[in-house]
Parts: structure tokens; sequence; C-alpha cells
């Protein structure tokens, strides 16, 4: 094996431990580091910067399908998932992780990453402020107005390739849900958005002769053969770490990731890329 080889998949594997640590303590699925990382090593074999984008979001959201299992199945047995929540909103998510798949396809990546920093920053200050206890409402209402907040997390959450834990958990903080909770809720969000947001990327890349080596449509199963064991067993120590924190204590946490998932976006989005 070529050292440049070595190299590549030692941040594969940095991604995978990082990824699934995050995805146990905050929510979140992980692509949020894997994403980069994938479209880094993809430049280095001279992938087509046309489709570079659309492997790395599709081999993210693939990777996401076990640690988003692993994560959830873990805050459930601390009783950390709230059932009735995942009824009401996992068909509008699953549906728009379908949309967002379709629109990723033509959508320009540094407009996304644009908006989506401008969210991130505005979710971070949220949670980063003493804020526990302000909430919009008392309760996550009903109705089908409602049904749009579910449906934009799926759309958003599959184009950049994440679990969903990023919007949802603020989301739902701020419909007056408590943080762990809310972390364990979102984590079996990631599996409404992942799964069928992978499935569309590999039909919508299928036969595409830019592809590198080893591809299922634009989903990359050298990548993920890589990355996603690592993701699943590291998931439940973020899991014990963020039942080890108390409410404000993560709240920090997840407000500081959310800054650094800010200044990643703008930096993509300047660039162009």
């Amino acid at each position: 094996m070529s050292a440049e080889l070595l190299i590549l998949a030692g941040l594969m594997l940095a991604a995978g431990l990082v990824g699934g640590i995050l995805a146990g303590l905050l929510g979140v699925g992980g692509g949020i580091i894997i994403v980069p990382v994938l479209e880094f090593a993809l430049s280095l074999y001279g992938v087509d910067s046309a489709i570079r984008m659309h492997v790395a979001v599709a081999t993210s959201l693939a990777i996401i399908i076990p640690t988003s299992i692993s994560s959830s199945r873990a805050h459930h047995h601390k009783g950390a998932v709230d059932i009735a929540i995942i009824k009401r909103w996992g068909g509008p998510i699953f549906t728009g992780s379908i949309l967002g798949t379709l629109l990723a396809i033509q959508v320009e990546s540094s407009t996304l990453a644009a908006i989506f920093a401008t969210v991130a920053v505005i979710v971070a200050i949220k949670m980063l402020l003493p804020l526990e206890g302000k909430t919009l409402a008392p309760a996550v209402p009903g109705g089908m107005l409602m049904s749009l907040l579910p449906l934009s997390i799926g759309t958003l959450s599959s184009m950049l390739g994440i679990g969903g834990g990023t919007i949802s958990v603020t989301a739902l903080t701020l419909l007056n849900q408590n943080i762990h909770r809310a972390v364990g809720t979102s984590a079996l969000f990631g599996l409404l958005i992942s799964l069928p947001g992978a499935l569309g990327f590999a039909i919508a890349g299928w036969n595409d002769v830019r592809l590198p080596l080893g591809s299922a449509g634009f989903v990359n199963l050298l990548a993920f053969a890589c990355i996603a064991p690592v993701t699943v067993l590291s998931a439940p120590l973020g899991v014990r770490l963020a039942h080890k924190l108390n409410q404000r204590q993560l709240s920090l946490a997840f407000g500081c990731f959310l800054l650094l998932v800010a200044a990643r976006m703008l930096y993509r989005a300047t660039l162009g890329t």
C-alpha cells in the first residue's frame, strides 16, 4: 500500500472516529466532519470537481445510516428517544430527505453552504446564550403548518450530507424539549434522512463515467467500508459522554460545534467549491 493511500486511509479513520463521537454526543450524523475529509481525499485522486461534492455528500449519508442506528439505540437504552415526536415528524423528515436529494443534484453547493452557515450562526448564538427556559412554545405543536419544520430539516440535511441533528436539536430545544431527549431523538432522525438520501444519490449517479473506483452511483463503497465501522464503534462513547454532562454543558458544546460548522461552510462558500 502506497504512503499516499495510507495517509488517506488514516484521514478517513480519523474522520470516522470524530464523526462517531459527535453523533453520540450531539445527535448529529458526523457528516459535518466526514464530507470535507472525503472531498479532500477525492480531490487528491483527481475526481472531477463537478461531481466531487456529490460523491462526498452521498457517501456521508450512507455512512450515517449505521452511525445513526448505533447512536439512537444507545440513546434509546437511556430513555432519551421521544417516540411520539418520531411518529409526528418522521414522515415529513423522510419526505424532505427525498426532496433535498433531488435538489442537491441541481443547486450550487457554495450557495447552500452560505445559507447553512447563516442558519448555523443563529442557532449557535441561541445555544451559547443562557436561554434555558426561554422557548418558542411550551411543547411541540401539531397541525399541517408545523409539518413544514421537519420537512425543511430533512431537505437541508440531505442536501448537505448531514444527519439532521445540527438543525433538529435546536428546533426541539426551542420547543421546550430537554437537550438530552432532543439529542437522542435527533439521532434517530438521522436514519430517516440518510437512508432515502443515500439511495437517491446512488440512483442519480448510476453509470456516471466520472465516478472513482468502487462507487455505486455517487456512493463510494471503499470510503464507506473504511469509515462506517469506526463511526459505529465510537458513537456509544459520545452517548456516554453526553449523559455525564448537564444541560448547560451540553448546550455550550453544541453551540461551539455549530460555530465550527458555520466557519467551515463560509470558507467553502467563499471559495465557491
